[in-house]
């Protein structure tokens, strides 16, 4: 007799995979059937390692084609076991924080490279396209977002959240935010230990009435320390963006903020890499340019590290002076800095639709008193 693969096929819908609580066909573990006259053979992958497992799929194949299709049938059962893929550590079991939609902490290994600049006209130009936007600004030893969106002086109201007293975030530009700048004199030092740094920036997130969000913009301090880990241990980071100069002095530190973020421990998407200070054009002459901190050095950072390359930002005097009087330079209209901070940002955009399209929800990590120690652990 000719045995038919339909018939075959059939036969191993009325066996279930077990373990899995679907049939042979509905969860893919026939992986081939191969059938000459009436010789049949059946190649199937289970998760299950147990040698009673292997042994009862293969009885219960025997016994269906038996049965069901020919009695005589020559039958050759070929069952290989592939442990199910166990999720990573971070990978979010729970709901993300109610109202806002995507968190992404904007840092840089290094200090003066621009990471607040950025971060604050990363935030009006979103909110130029329409988004709602957050910014916190987490840079408890050194705030400057207050200045950059003009609002140095404002102090965050209470209002009563379903009999809860919480903090209503300043806003400007369409941003809302919320700074430890805000609760400091501005000739006040911030002396505090990690413990107290990371209570206060707990405060600023779950203490505040964000509402909804598509979007809140985390300006971390410079380096790899506590207060990131206290932000990413608080929060489900949906990816970082990291922000450099091309010098080599930069990108060294740079690298190691990707690293961090990449780290087995915290894993959290890096969605690509910034060059700001690239290059420098004169007003008397435009068609000039100069790289006074090297030539696209973040650009080849990211290829080496195999993360996105987002765009790269002139050495402009309007952009410090924007800040300095807290009107962000991508508010400008119809300039080439408008439009350098619009592609940008663009750019952010859609990595971050990309990141949740292809990965899941990154979970608040879970910090031990040794996490982020594993490159000094294999070095000992």
């Amino acid at each position: 007799m000719k045995l038919s693969k339909q018939d075959i096929k059939k036969a191993l819908e009325s066996i279930t995979v077990p373990g899995e609580g679907m049939n042979m066909i509905e969860s893919n573990a026939v992986k081939n059937i191969i059938t000459f006259g009436d010789e049949v053979i059946v190649d199937i992958t289970i998760t299950n390692p147990s040698l009673q497992a292997k042994k009862r799929v293969e009885v219960d194949i025997l016994k269906a084609i038996h049965e069901l299709v020919y009695e005589k049938a020559k039958i050759t059962v070929n069952v290989s076991v592939e442990a199910p893929v166990k999720p990573k550590a971070n990978v979010i079991k729970g709901n993300p924080i109610p109202g806002i939609q995507n968190i992404i902490a904007v840092a840089s290994g290094k200090g003066g490279v621009g990471k607040s600049t950025v971060t604050a006209n990363l935030a009006v130009t979103l909110s130029k396209m329409g988004f709602k936007v957050g910014v916190l600004d987490a840079d408890i030893y050194g705030p400057s977002i207050p200045m950059m969106f003009d609002v140095e002086n404002e102090r965050p109201l209470a209002v009563n959240i379903e009999g809860k007293s919480k903090m209503k975030p300043v806003e400007n530009y369409g941003v809302k935010v919320l700074s430890i700048g805000f609760f400091t004199q501005p000739n006040q030092a911030v002396v505090w230990r990690g413990p107290m740094a990371a209570k206060a920036l707990n405060q600023m997130i779950f203490d505040a009435h964000w509402e909804t969000l598509d979007f809140m913009l985390i300006d971390l301090p410079p380096g790899t320390g506590d207060i990131h880990l206290s932000i990413m241990q608080s929060l489900p980071i949906t990816g970082a963006v990291i922000v450099s100069t091309p010098q080599n002095v930069a990108l060294a530190d740079a690298k190691k903020g990707v690293a961090m973020f990449q780290q087995e421990s915290i894993s959290v998407p890096v969605l690509g890499i910034i060059e700001n200070m690239a290059y420098f054009i004169p007003a008397e002459l435009p068609n000039n340019k100069y790289f006074i901190f090297g030539k696209e050095g973040a650009k080849n950072l990211s290829e080496d590290l195999k993360v996105p390359f987002l765009g790269e930002l002139p050495l402009v005097q309007s952009i410090r002076e924007a800040g300095d009087v807290g009107r962000p330079a991508a508010l400008q209209q119809a300039t080439p800095l408008e439009e350098a901070f619009k592609k940008i940002t663009q750019n952010v955009v859609e990595e971050v639709v990309k990141r949740n399209d292809n990965l899941p929800p990154t979970e608040a990590i879970k910090i031990t008193t040794m996490a982020g120690c594993a490159a000094v652990k294999k070095q000992l």
